[in-house]
């Protein structure tokens, strides 16, 4: 295990990544990355611009393969169960995901029904999330911050271990960052974990913090090597 590994204390660990490199475009991204996030808690992932924030959180939710290194869950490989792996984790990419043809009411019910639990509470998460008065609007006609709010108002249809949430708080205003920040704690609460690619300070208890700086790998680096 690289001395490098940042351990979420304080509760069991659920989830590991060790001794990672990641390569996008060709590009050596990072390497000797390692975490630990354990149950009810959360990883924020810090850092300039570049340094693979978003990579990482793609190789968690399976996008793509590291190029080194893996993953564990309650120390078993997650490739043993790629499926398994899937179904625990819900992602949240900083571009959202709305179908501008649905309304909002219908984007909601598409992302809750692929969880495969019945049908999903949809009108509590519109009330919840502020999005009750534009239920019936087409995705084409929301704001950034409509789109933002519906975005993440999947997080309260979701009954996924793991959050992988990168850049949650941009477009949004005070009262719907505070509406994300209790939906997480009750998650934390539930024991559920996330990891969150953020430049916001968040509020939120058992909290911890991974700055990829120091594994990212610069033009200097390479010439060097």
């Amino acid at each position: 295990m690289t001395d490098r590994l940042r351990t979420c204390l304080g509760a069991p660990v659920n989830f590991t990544g060790k001794d990672l490199t990641c390569v996008r475009g060709g590009r050596l991204v990072f390497q000797a990355l390692g975490f630990q996030v354990a149950a009810g808690s959360v990883l924020v992932l810090r850092g300039p611009n570049g340094c693979g924030k978003s990579s990482l959180l793609r190789l968690v939710a399976g996008f793509q393969a590291p190029a080194a290194g893996g993953f564990l869950w309650d120390d078993q490989p997650v490739e043993d169960d790629p499926d398994g792996h899937r179904a625990r984790i819900t992602y949240a990419g900083h571009l959202d995901a709305v179908k501008t043809a649905f309304t909002v009411t219908e984007n909601l019910q598409f992302w809750g029904r692929l969880g495969g639990n019945g049908e999903p509470p949809v009108a509590d998460a519109l009330d919840r999330w502020g999005l009750g008065a534009i239920a019936d609007l087409p995705g084409a006609y929301l704001s950034a911050g409509q789109r933002k709010r519906l975005n993440l108002a999947r997080l309260s249809l979701s009954t996924a271990n793991m959050w992988l949430l990168d850049e949650p708080t941009v477009s949004l205003d005070d009262d719907a960052i505070d509406t994300l920040m209790k939906v997480i704690s009750e998650h934390q609460g539930g024991g559920g974990s996330a990891i969150i690619a953020t430049h916001t300070d968040l509020t939120l208890d058992a909290t911890h913090t991974l700055n990829l700086e120091p594994f990212t790998v610069t033009q200097a680096d390479v010439l060097a090597s």
